[in-house]
């Protein structure tokens, strides 16, 4: 049963700070302790999280001391023994959850395993959505913006990959762990000797570490059909044919191969059919493989947003979202910008060139936000840049060349801008064997289609303002690098509703830590601009 947990608003008679120095009570104010009670425990928002349980019963654990934990644990970059040894025996992380008494609330282990599962479940059976625990991380960065006066117009966006708890794999060890997977599910009295030999010792290393390389396809070949045979006794199981584990097997054996002439046995797909979406572990359904640069991974990746505003004292990450690493990152950010707009009112959001996209332009135009690149993505022409054309902004007409001809006559078809010049101009011109002019009967023709024309007027305006625009981007990686080293570059979780879940705890502890650190006076004031023409500043 839900029962909000207000309780700690009361004064006790008994609580430990009675008995302390006033000295050491004031040192706890001054403690992060206090600002995380007095600006995050007091703020969680418990009814966000009612639907996580029935109207009868026993009540709940206490809902903001749960939530309070889990941003404490990624703070303090801790695991869960170490968090619950913290909140038995330390009374500032007691302090902080609003308990004043230390070893006055005990705190089982199970209860903190049942609250994520509840949001697991809760996560499960409503797809789609952003979920509770992004919304209490909304509410939590509004109640952080207000305190430190925080701009939020101005913001910038960048991805990042990272894994959930999988190992590196290749195909044969793939194959391995997804046979093995199966044939333990099969009851051990049902198991041809073929598939029981699988799960001995000795069978892996044969198959796996003492293959030569010029074996890989012979060994894989073998193991995707004893998979096909681990299928079909799956299958002859009552109920089983639903399982997770026959769904894996059917997923892994339709993208990794193909059946041989005459159903002659499953033959290895090339390397190069299987898609980036395959199965990429026998436990996690949900991880896929990027190749980012030279470096390849299997996972997730991370989208967030943080304020980029000048005048702001500290920067705070306003958005987060989760998906599989073959997500791009076009496509994560067009469908992020309505969360942005609407939690944030943000106007202007600085990203790098892979960002360049019709969708991402479209998209900020549809929620009136400005996207503002370092770069583009794509190869420069290898003629005269289009920018060098006379071209009118209104009309999309060819006014002049770069050689100064104006045309005998110009105008629009078939989605481009083309203009007649006099076969005199482009024989005499000395930038003709770069131009884009063509020679014909009557005259010479230029015709640029009108995506380029649009593409060479946003790199004009990038290279106008690329050092503001890189200036204010770059910080991201900073935050990124941070996450990291909190632990996002590889989570203990697996599934991509976990993943969200823990990222979700990692991003908002990001956000708890700076605030905390800008109360207790931690980050520098900006400095002030000097007073111009030599007038001094009022003193």
């Amino acid at each position: 049963m839900f029962r909000a947990n207000d309780g700690h608003r009361q004064q006790g008679l008994f609580e430990s700070t009675s008995l302390m120095d006033p000295r050491i009570v004031e040192k706890l104010k001054k403690s992060w302790a206090h600002i995380f009670y007095e600006h995050v425990f007091c703020n969680i928002n418990e009814g966000l999280f009612a639907d996580l349980y029935s109207d009868m019963g026993r009540p709940n654990f206490p809902i903001n001391v749960l939530l309070s934990l889990e941003y404490i644990k990624h703070m303090k970059c801790c695991n869960d023994l170490e968090l619950l040894d913290a909140f038995n025996f330390d009374f500032l992380v007691n302090y902080a959850v609003g308990i004043r008494t230390l070893g006055e609330v005990n705190l089982a282990e199970r209860t903190i395993y049942n609250f994520r599962e509840r949001v697991y479940k809760h996560c499960l059976e409503n797809p789609g959505q952003d979920g509770i625990l992004f919304g209490q991380f909304v509410e939590l960065l509004h109640v952080f913006a207000d305190k430190i006066g925080l701009s939020m117009s101005e913001q910038r966006t960048d991805t990042t990959l990272f894994m959930s708890n999988i190992k590196k794999s290749g195909r044969l060890s793939l194959a391995y762990d997804v046979l093995v997977k199966a044939v333990k599910a099969i009851p051990e009295g049902m198991r041809a000797e073929a598939l029981a030999k699988a799960l001995e010792p000795d069978f892996k290393t044969d198959m796996l570490y003492r293959a030569k390389a010029q074996e890989a396809d012979s060994r894989l070949a073998i193991l995707l059909g004893l998979c096909g045979d681990a299928l079909k006794a799956l299958e002859a199981l009552p109920g089983a044919k639903q399982s997770s584990e026959a769904r894996v097997l059917n997923r892994f054996l339709d993208e990794q191969s193909v059946m041989g002439p005459g159903g002659g046995g499953r033959l290895p797909k090339q390397g190069k059919e299987i898609p980036s979406g395959s199965l990429q572990s026998a436990h996690d359904e949900d991880a896929t493989y990027r190749k980012k640069g030279n470096v390849g991974q299997s996972g997730y990746v991370l989208e967030i947003s943080e304020t980029c505003g000048k005048e702001n004292a500290v920067q705070l990450i306003t958005d987060y979202a989760v998906k599989p690493n073959n997500v791009s990152d076009v496509s994560m950010l067009a469908g992020r910008l309505g969360a942005i707009r609407k939690n944030t009112g943000c106007a202007d959001v600085y990203v790098d060139g892979g960002f360049h996209s019709e969708d991402v332009h479209e998209a900020a135009a549809k929620n009136n936000i400005e996207i503002h690149l370092t770069d583009m993505t794509g190869k420069k022409p290898a003629k005269l840049p289009v920018a060098e054309f006379d071209i009118d902004a209104g009309t999309d007409l060819i006014l002049k060349c770069p050689g100064g001809h104006k045309p005998i006559r110009a105008g629009l078809s078939k989605g481009q801008t083309s203009a007649h010049f006099a076969h005199e101009a482009c024989a005499n011109c000395g930038l003709f064997d770069k131009c884009y002019s063509q020679k014909q009967a009557k005259s010479n023709v230029v015709r640029i289609n009108l995506k380029t024309v649009n593409a060479s007027r946003e790199r004009e305006i990038i290279k106008a303002s690329r050092k503001e625009n890189t200036s204010r981007r770059a910080g991201i990686e900073g935050t990124n690098s941070a996450l990291k080293r909190k632990g996002q570059g590889k989570l203990g979780v697996r599934g991509i509703i976990r993943n969200t879940f823990v990222s979700g705890c990692k991003v908002a502890a990001q956000n708890i830590s700076r605030f905390i650190k800008y109360m207790r006076g931690g980050y520098k004031p900006k400095p002030q601009k000097p007073p111009l023409d030599g007038v001094l500043a009022p003193i």
